[in-house]
């Protein structure tokens, strides 16, 4: 069941509502486990949160099967054209949070984190995103849940710049059980071709830029949930450990910074010179697994260790689950959930242009000859 493409209307695929038995006893729709009722209530739960995210290069259309965005346009309409645009896209999932959001209850912000993961990925690559796709899947459609989904879904497309054009909701009973649900999503964005990262662009003397986290983003749930499950923790429960204002529950809900619309940003204040010469978003495989992506077989990234805040949550954790150090910074960001590799000279403008945006921006480190790794010293 399709539950947004175009510009307006979004018409489910299928209509009608639950069928009943006939009179000759065969099974029917409902019967099997799903609701076409419970779907066009869900799609017009949701036509709001997707409106809201479409701009002009959207358009309408009316039979709903597939969503129409322009690429190539009208100077008059829009403020640059591309001479070589290629298209950058992903797509990525929110892993076993969602369960979390299950266990609380609570659906409204578990989308951004479905935006947050693809499209930070996704301005990684220089790319400014134009629109997302959604896809869910449940054991039982409940409307009301799957519209705080959307709503935030919605709410990131917004904040990223990015037009939210479609989706799929698949009701599935024996694939999924009662309660379950599970997100993907996926991005598609445009990068002019000669301002494209690439990591032969990256040069000892580089200054490396930290965006702080917002916490443990969306990556490492499976452990994280394991640790609540072991130590006992109480997730309604508000820690002294953790500052005792915010139960432990709404911390590890805390949805995945965006950073894309800071990012296109500073990128579109450089128009000649490409002062950024690396990115990273740090998800799985934590600080080093993903900065090491930024760099070419010629280079380090030396950091300084202890050079940003850890927020208390990884502590927390790594405390009650008796984790070590190791595997602490392989699994979770740690506090730092996006890198820049910037041109010495421009490090100081960048890093105020981004603290300005309202990013928490620590200098790392640098880059120095060496063979593709990222090393901590002191």
């Amino acid at each position: 069941m399709t539950h947004g493409s175009g510009s307006a209307g979004y018409p489910a695929c299928m209509s009608g509502t639950d069928q009943k038995p006939g009179t000759g006893g065969g099974l029917s729709y409902a019967q099997a486990g799903v609701s076409i009722e419970a779907g066009d209530r869900f799609v017009e739960k949701i036509q709001s949160s997707l409106r809201r995210t479409h701009g002009p290069r959207v358009i309408h259309s009316a039979s709903g099967f597939a969503g129409l965005f322009r690429l190539d346009f009208n100077e008059k309409l829009f403020k640059r054209n591309y001479r070589e645009p290629v298209l950058v896209s992903c797509a990525d999932g929110v892993g076993t949070k969602i369960k979390l959001a299950t266990a609380l209850n609570k659906y409204d912000t578990i989308g951004i984190d479905l935006v947050a993961m693809n499209i930070n990925d996704l301005v990684v690559a220089g790319a400014e995103p134009l629109f997302f796709l959604d896809y869910i899947a449940t054991g039982e459609l409940d409307p009301a849940k799957l519209a705080d989904i959307v709503k935030g879904i919605a709410d990131g497309c917004v904040e990223s710049g990015a037009a939210l054009l479609g989706g799929e909701t698949a009701e599935m009973p024996g694939v999924y059980g009662p309660g379950d649900i599970d997100l993907a999503g996926f991005a598609v964005g445009v990068v002019e071709l000669a301002r494209a990262t690439d990591p032969e662009r990256v040069e000892p003397g580089d200054v490396v830029l930290g965006l702080g986290s917002s916490g443990v983003h969306s990556n490492g749930y499976s452990l994280v949930n394991k640790i609540v499950e072991s130590a006992s923790l109480d997730l309604g429960m508000k820690y002294e450990e953790l500052g005792g204002e915010r139960t432990l529950g709404a911390i590890l809900l805390e949805p995945t910074r965006l950073y894309a619309d800071a990012i296109v940003r500073v990128q579109r204040g450089y128009k000649v010179k490409k002062v950024i010469t690396g990115m990273a978003h740090i998800t799985g495989g934590g600080l080093a697994g993903n900065l090491s992506r930024a760099l070419h077989s010629g280079v380090d990234a030396v950091l300084d260790a202890g050079s940003w805040p850890v927020p208390p949550v990884f502590p927390f954790l790594q405390g009650h689950g008796g984790v070590s150090d190791e595997e602490m910074a392989r699994v979770f960001n740690m506090g730092i959930g996006y890198c820049c590799i910037v041109r010495p000279t421009f490090a100081p403008s960048v890093a105020k242009k981004l603290d300005k945006l309202g990013h928490t921006v620590t200098r790392l480190g640098e880059i120095e000859s060496g063979d593709g790794k990222v090393r901590l010293r002191g």
